[in-house]
């Protein structure tokens, strides 16, 4: 049996007169061009490459905006913070090979934090695709096997005809939920060659939803409307399908205390009665969770970081939504509904009927948080919350701001007050360095209208800082606070902490601030008394920046050692 009766089949005349009469002298590469046009692309991210040039050629020709960067895992970190700010498929461009290989970093970042990459590369000429060992340049046994463990899909045009719909697959499948980066590749010779095809019209690439089976939340609603201790866990999966509002509704609805992971910082508000923050690495915040007897877990796998290092043990019946089949009960066992955060708190709301009373849950909320205040405060470490405290104080409420994996954003995390939604982004999810430049200058991209703040210790930037080059050609309001303490502060306490001393952390630095203005980009090196100032002068000036701290910072006791 057929449907088809519902469909529009007959091209239009204006199609038709379009279709018989393509323009000359167009490549594979405009079928590209074409279709991410039809999709509704307007930003490309790469760097190009032999095999890409015909990609690229492409380009020059269309009303594309590209953003070129200096390193391809950079790229990918740019798109990858171009597409959390927009919620947008962002287009990676790059060449065979080497190119390829060196986005995996930023594509696994992408992954671990369901950001929509669209990853378009070039391959060896389609004959010698299949393993062949021809001995083209870049020649890989099986490109995209590199890749299949790390996005969520892969597809191959073989020949110029299936390019629109595996780039067509490829955008449905980044933007269908869970969000995250896909892989495309087109053979070299593809590509370049001329084609009859006509121009490409607006592909059907409408991403999948994902709702709730309605018996599921029948039970979720009915144990959390019974519930007399509840309370909610909030990750990422929260901000991505932008449920904040839902959220909180529901969690004032139920009286429901709510901590927002570090995937999820933003989901609910900080200062809220309700907020328990973000305090996961917190053994008082863990044995409130603990004492939940109905928990409900939505868009966060409660994976390591967000498990307080797996030590969380609830007692109570666990509620778990999230939209990667894989994550649910992977970690405890929970009545798990596969959604959409945002379809699937739509449904609790729909269903709960009326508020649920309770008026300890604000005093419960505010006693675990002056445990950890007092347990914080006890360890001396005022100088690395004055600093916290000073970036808050200089980043307007609206302004994204993006952490590389370094010791201040291991603060951030617990204690940053994001103000707002997606506003609070960093490499957590696969942990990788050299995140926080790139992807920042991704967000300046997407909304110039903003500042940006990106910040990274000194062994973290010496990862990306070819990309002063790139803020500075695009002119891009990024600020970035390099906080330089000699090395690897991380892996420093680390090291010092397993085996006494350390090994292979401490490094050799340029002159930050010369190094910036020999790009052309205006820097100062500042202190944590004239930080906050500092920071607001550099955040409030047009174009990109450079604040250069040095400060040697500590972690705070993590709990879970203890």
């Amino acid at each position: 049996m057929t449907h088809d009766h519902d469909l529009v089949l007959k091209p239009t005349a204006r199609q038709t007169e379009a279709a018989l009469a393509p323009p000359a002298g167009r490549t594979g590469g405009d079928l590209v061009i074409e279709t991410l046009h039809g999709l509704g692309a307007t930003t490309v991210f790469g760097l190009p490459g032999q095999h890409a040039l015909a990609l690229f050629d492409a380009l020059r020709r269309s009303s594309l905006q590209y953003v070129g960067l200096r390193v391809e895992n950079n790229a990918g970190f740019a798109a990858d913070g171009y597409g959390r700010i927009t919620g947008e498929a962002a287009p990676l461009f790059l060449s065979t090979g080497p190119g390829a290989l060196t986005s995996l970093a930023a594509l696994q970042e992408a992954a671990a934090a369901s950001a929509p990459v669209l990853a378009i590369s070039s391959q060896i000429p389609a004959r010698g695709l299949g393993g062949r060992r021809q001995g083209h340049l870049h020649e890989l046994r099986d490109q995209q096997a590199s890749f299949r463990d790390v996005v969520k899909s892969v597809h191959t045009a073989r020949t110029q005809s299936q390019i629109p719909s595996a780039i067509a697959a490829a955008w449905e499948s980044a933007l269908t939920v869970p969000h995250g980066p896909v892989w495309v590749e087109i053979p070299a010779d593809v590509l370049a060659a001329e084609t009859l095809l006509p121009e490409v019209n607006a592909p059907d690439a409408l991403p999948e939803e994902l709702a709730p089976r309605p018996e599921l939340t029948a039970v979720a609603a009915h144990l959390l409307a019974g519930a007399e201790r509840p309370a909610i866990i909030a990750g990422g999966g929260v901000v991505r399908s932008d449920a904040a509002g839902k959220l909180k509704v529901l969690a004032e609805q139920l009286n429901a205390p709510v901590v927002t992971t570090f995937g999820g910082k933003g989901a609910f508000p900080w200062t809220h009665p309700l907020s328990l923050q973000s305090w996961l690495e917190d053994r008082h915040v863990t044995d409130f969770l603990e004492d939940a007897d109905v928990l409900l877990v939505v868009g966060s796998g409660l994976g390591e970081l967000s498990s307080n290092y797996y030590t969380f043990k609830p007692r109570g019946r666990v509620v778990h939504i999230d939209a990667d089949a894989g994550k649910l009960e992977a970690n405890l066992p929970a009545l798990g509904i596969h959604a959409d955060a945002r379809l699937a708190l739509t449904a609790l709301l729909e269903t709960l009927e009326g508020p649920r009373e309770d008026a300890t849950a604000a005093d419960r909320v505010r006693t675990v948080l002056d445990l950890v205040r007092d347990r914080i405060a006890s360890q001396g470490l005022d100088l690395e919350q004055g600093v916290l405290a000073s970036i808050r104080e200089a980043l307007p409420a609206a302004a994204p701001s993006f952490w590389d994996m370094t010791i201040l954003s291991y603060w951030a995390w617990s204690a940053f007050d994001p103000r707002r939604p997606n506003t609070m982004h960093s490499a957590q999810g696969a942990g990788g360095l050299g995140y926080a430049y790139p992807a920042a200058l991704g967000a300046a991209v997407a909304d110039p209208t903003k500042p940006v703040l990106a910040v990274s210790g000194d062994g973290g930037a010496l990862y990306s800082i070819a990309e002063l080059a790139t803020a500075k050609q695009h002119d891009l309001p990024v600020t970035w606070l390099i906080v330089d303490d000699g090395g690897y502060g991380v892996l420093r306490e680390y090291l010092t902490e397993a085996y006494g001393t350390t090994t292979g952390t401490e490094l050799a630095r340029p002159d930050f601030v010369a190094l910036a203005e020999s790009f052309g980009v205006p820097a100062l090196r500042t202190t944590p008394e004239s930080l906050a100032g500092d920071l607001a002068k550099s955040l409030a000036a047009p174009g990109p920046s450079v604040v250069v701290l040095p400060a040697v910072l500590s972690l705070f006791a993590a709990t879970h050692l203890a």
